[in-house]
């Protein structure tokens, strides 16, 4: 009965005339907004409009204010529309909730496919209140859209490189988070975060009305943790202190459901999408108590459509070599791994990359932190599932997971050593008109007295910037992540030779053609962890006559001997069984500023000149065009 009584109260206060106060607080709408799936709890919500929020695209693309995923889908479709030549937008899955998960493809079609070039993924919004990210990969879609033709760095980049761009991989978890006052973990699936069985019976209450899930206090001398913070002279911040020992308890705002003494402790959804990767994932529960779990982690490696739909676009795009899948909100740039420290497992020569772009990336952003996930992030404490693991390990790639937004501790204002939240009230007061604390103010509740609703704006402070402030935080993440493209393998031919090594009898002689090529970009063609997982193939120079193959012909391939045919009952395309029409030599992996080279013995009888070309071919440097020889 208690159960239903709570429901009933939800549904009478969704309604309640909003509290006008010193802040621009949300504004409910008399819509409802469903959430899909099945639950104990309700799945409709009064639909809120944030102010900051732009809910119908105008004219132009501003970055001081959020983007709902329709407005984000109108950019992506105008730009595709009127940039045909480098911009392709496209559906690479659905939704749990069946909306469509839309990407672009960035890059010259006048230089070459997608595929023929190295690339760059950048995601955006995987987990579903950290918006800042979206806005992240917008803001580089723009700059690198707006740069083509004008700016001749980034026409380079596009000409060379490929840049994939998906904005929201979440768009549930988005729409929920900017159309409501709810938040939630990572999808809407739901889920039993509580472990009693029930599914989502327990989310938060607007119990005042004005569209914000707040903090809650009431006096509670008994079990109270939170005294007034002495270093807040305003009396807003509270301190936590042992249990009995404070004068507060606090909750997020809401009422207790399904009885059970808890507030809000089972809102909508709670699976991590961030904890959903195959590689050293970890299950929610195990059967003997002693092993490792991965709160979040879902049913299995990829269960969730989200995931798979990266995972599926990755592997079916080997040329991708860096890939950065932003959250918020530390700020730190995140890397792998995420189980052990990054010298027990990682080649020396690739951990030597990571840590070059942990420093560079500081310089780039001002981020105060850079590093692994297990040491620098978790402090010693396993991640299991974790994107930078599935990135590095099972992918081969450099793959960072940076977070966003340093939620207002900008400097220590009082000078105690430490940026905390007395820190973050005093840059809202001085930088952000106050507009990011909330006044506690009384409201009703139906299980303590005295209750107060107050504190930080959980989505627009905590969370996320606000909006005034987007875009410093939005550009300098898509600034480190321009720079990372930049890095990029890149082929250029060197000269090519050709040398008599012996004359025989007749009129047949032997030439050795050397061809070289230069990898003019950073990054080696493939990280060596990229080499042992086979998810590259070494860099390969291949040669093609002029005229077709040997038989018939006035020469013969000496050196390197074809391949021998493959047998037994290995399962292989039928691109391998008919076999190459072409000469090739494995050259392995070349390093950033090396030159590679291939040798090639052939014999020419009683012919003046042969014609060929040759062409480079990796997995993650691309392909290098043809360059035709003569052998004379």
């Amino acid at each position: 009965m208690k159960r239903i009584t709570g429901i009933l109260f939800i549904v009478l206060v969704s309604g309640a005339t909003r509290f006008i106060g010193a802040q621009d607080h949300a504004i409910p709408d008399s819509s409802i907004y469903t959430v899909g799936g099945q639950r104990h709890g309700i799945s409709f919500f009064p639909r809120v409009k944030h102010p900051g929020v732009e809910y119908s695209p105008g004219d132009t693309l501003s970055f001081d204010r959020y983007h709902t995923y329709g407005v984000i889908c109108h950019w992506m479709t105008r730009w595709a529309e009127e940039h045909p030549e480098i911009v392709t937008l496209y559906e690479v899955g659905r939704s749990y909730e069946g909306r469509p998960v839309m990407q672009m493809t960035l890059t010259s079609s006048k230089y070459g496919t997608d595929t023929d070039k190295p690339a760059a993924f950048f995601e955006g919004n995987r987990h579903s209140g950290e918006i800042t990210s979206a806005e992240s990969v917008l803001w580089l879609a723009r700059h690198l859209i707006e740069g083509y033709g004008n700016d001749p760095e980034i026409t380079d980049l596009l000409d060379h490189f490929t840049v994939y761009l998906r904005p929201v991989n979440n768009p549930d978890g988005h729409e929920l988070y900017l159309n409501t006052a709810q938040s939630n973990r990572s999808t809407v699936r739901p889920d039993d975060n509580d472990n009693d069985g029930l599914y989502d019976e327990d989310p938060p209450e607007d119990l005042d009305g004005d569209g914000i899930i707040l903090t809650l206090r009431w006096p509670d001398r008994k079990n109270g943790t939170l005294i007034p913070d002495p270093a807040d002279l305003s009396g807003r911040i509270m301190k936590r202190v042992p249990r009995g020992e404070g004068v507060y308890a606090t909750s997020a705002e809401g009422i207790d459901n399904d009885g059970d003494g808890r507030i809000n402790e089972d809102g909508i959804g709670g699976l991590d999408l961030h904890r959903n990767y195959p590689e050293n994932w970890r299950p929610e529960r195990e059967m003997t108590g002693r092993g490792f779990t991965q709160r979040g982690a879902g049913a299995y490696p990829l269960s969730e459509p989200e995931t798979r739909a990266v995972f599926a676009f990755l592997m079916t795009h080997p040329n991708i070599y860096v890939v950065n899948s932003m959250d918020t909100t530390v700020p730190m740039h995140l890397r792998p791994p995420s189980t052990s420290p990054s010298e027990e497992r990682m080649y020396p020569e690739d951990l030597k990359w990571y840590i070059y772009f942990d420093d560079l990336a500081g310089r780039i952003t001002g981020y105060e932190r850079a590093g692994d996930v297990y040491n620098d992030y978790g402090g010693g404490q396993p991640l299991f599932g974790h994107g930078p693991d599935f990135g590095y390990w099972y992918y081969g790639a450099i793959w960072y997971g940076d977070e966003l937004w340093n939620g207002g501790r900008y400097k220590d204002y009082d000078g105690d050593g430490d940026k905390d939240q007395v820190d973050m009230l005093a840059w809202d007061d001085e930088e952000n008109g106050g507009e990011g604390f909330h006044e506690w103010k009384p409201v009703s509740h139906p299980l303590h007295d005295s209750v107060e609703a107050g504190g930080f704006h959980p989505k627009f402070f905590s969370q996320n910037p606000p909006a005034a402030h987007l875009e410093k935080w939005a550009a300098n993440q898509a600034l480190f992540n321009k720079a990372l493209i930049s890095h990029l393998p890149r082929l250029e031919w060197e000269e090519y030779t050709v040398k008599r090594v012996k004359k025989h009898r007749g009129d047949s002689v032997d030439y050795k053609l050397t061809v070289r090529f230069r990898n003019a970009g950073k990054l080696p063609t493939a990280l060596s962890q990229a080499h042992l997982v086979k998810i590259v193939k070494p860099d390969e120079v291949r040669i093609t006559i002029e005229g077709g193959n040997e038989k018939g012909s006035r020469y013969r391939i000496l050196e390197p001997l074809p391949p021998a045919p493959r047998r037994g009952n290995m399962m292989y395309s039928d691109e391998e069984s008919r076999g190459p029409e072409y000469i090739s030599e494995t050259v392995g992996y070349t390093p950033g500023g090396a030159i590679a080279e291939a040798h090639f013995i052939i014999r020419l009888f009683d012919t003046a000149e042969l014609k060929g070309s040759a062409t480079v071919v990796t997995t993650r440097a691309g392909i290098l065009p043809a360059k035709e020889f003569i052998i004379r």
